[in-house]
């Protein structure tokens, strides 16, 4: 005899959380090891992250690629705390809407014909970032889950803040176009502003005080550049403040221009390192800052005890559609690293992809559809 429905309700909803669960992962917990230096933060990981063991996240539901496997170390000293990231994807998309001329001598940025307003996937800049929960309760519950909010009026990628009043969250944001290129990590924060078109745009995402490390460049008319350097035209897709150039026409057609300046922040804005390099379908990312910065809008890594929430997420070639967690991750701190051998290969995020999880998914899902055709 079949099993009843009941049963195999039960069995599909096992199978659906299980799938959801391996393939998409749970969260876990990242330790932080102390050492004697810090490292140097060129996005090129020296032997002394050996130290550290590595964590692995799995992200999903973003535009483009879509999922990503990413892996994340920590080591911290006396008065400062360092992570290494790296996370497969196989294009690395720095096009960010360039301005391109035209065979009429007249210029256009590139845009995404499908974005309706603030959701270009196109021609646009990959992303990493990460939320450090500063006070929210629900946070360390739920994680980034708990201040996202989709179906909103307004958006139709939905708006991020906290739930109640006071309850904060710091945002560490790397822009790989206009952060990267200056060496930082745009240090924002969340509040528990909510949507309004006119007063709220951003809802409760709001940035640190201190310089903004980017601008546009676009001349007063909105027809054209306004700057241009001498690594210009385009790739790279940036060009550096202290070497912008006023704009004189002398391109080809066809030739593309970088729509962005960057440029190193300041005050709270500029807590945070960073430096980001791409290599065989892999970004690879060193950033630190302070244990404590003494800002309200930023997680004080003050209590070596504590498990400090976070959560992460990759956006490929997208502005708002990110790949995220599932769960809440949780940073520890421990004491002095036993140095290890220097390893002569290092797993990367791809390999890590090809864990036995997959097969682990396959062996449940047969196991399960067993049950349900079992007879007695």
């Amino acid at each position: 005899m079949k099993i009843c429905n009941f049963n195999k309700s039960i069995v599909v909803g096992l199978m659906i959380w299980m799938s959801l669960s391996i393939v998409l992962g749970s969260a876990g917990t990242l330790t932080s090891v102390k050492v004697a230096a810090a490292p140097i933060i060129d996005g090129t990981p020296e032997a002394l992250w050996n130290q550290a063991t590595a964590m692995t996240v799995n992200v999903a539901g973003g535009a483009n690629m879509g999922s990503h496997v990413v892996t994340l170390k920590s080591i911290y000293t006396d008065d400062s705390v360092y992570f290494l990231a790296a996370w497969n994807d196989p294009t690395e998309s720095l096009r960010r809407e360039p301005w391109v001329k035209q065979a009429n001598n007249t210029w256009q940025q590139l845009k995404d014909p499908d974005d309706k307003g603030g959701d270009n996937n196109k021609y646009y800049e990959d992303k990493f970032a990460q939320i450090w929960n500063i006070n929210s309760p629900g946070f360390d519950t739920t994680g980034c889950f708990s201040t996202c909010h989709a179906g909103e009026t307004g958006k139709s990628f939905g708006n991020k803040y906290t739930a109640n009043p006071g309850e904060m969250a710091d945002i560490w944001h790397a822009k790989l176009v206009r952060t990267n290129p200056s060496g930082y990590i745009d240090d924002q924060y969340l509040d528990s502003t909510r949507y309004d078109k006119d007063n709220a745009p951003d809802a409760g995402r709001k940035s640190d005080p201190g310089l903004v490390p980017y601008y546009t460049n676009i001349n007063a008319a909105g027809t054209a550049p306004n700057f241009t350097s001498a690594d210009q035209p385009a790739p790279p897709y940036w060009i550096i403040d202290a070497q912008k150039q006023p704009f004189m026409d002398t391109y080809m057609a066809n030739d593309e221009i970088a729509a962005i300046i960057a440029r190193p922040p300041d005050g709270d804005r500029a807590n945070i390192m960073a430096r980001a390099v791409y290599a065989d379908g892999t970004w690879t990312m060193e950033y630190g800052r302070k244990l404590t910065t003494g800002s309200q809008y930023d997680v004080q890594f003050s209590d070596m005890k504590k498990e400090y929430s976070f959560g992460t997420a990759i956006f490929d070639n997208a502005q708002v559609r990110h790949s995220f967690e599932t769960g809440v991750s949780k940073l520890v701190f421990a004491a002095q690293a036993t140095p290890t051998p220097i390893s002569t290969s290092t797993q990367t995020p791809a390999e890590t992809a090809k864990a036995p999880a997959f097969e682990a998914l396959l062996a449940i899902l047969a196991l399960l559809a067993a049950l349900l055709v079992k007879r007695r």
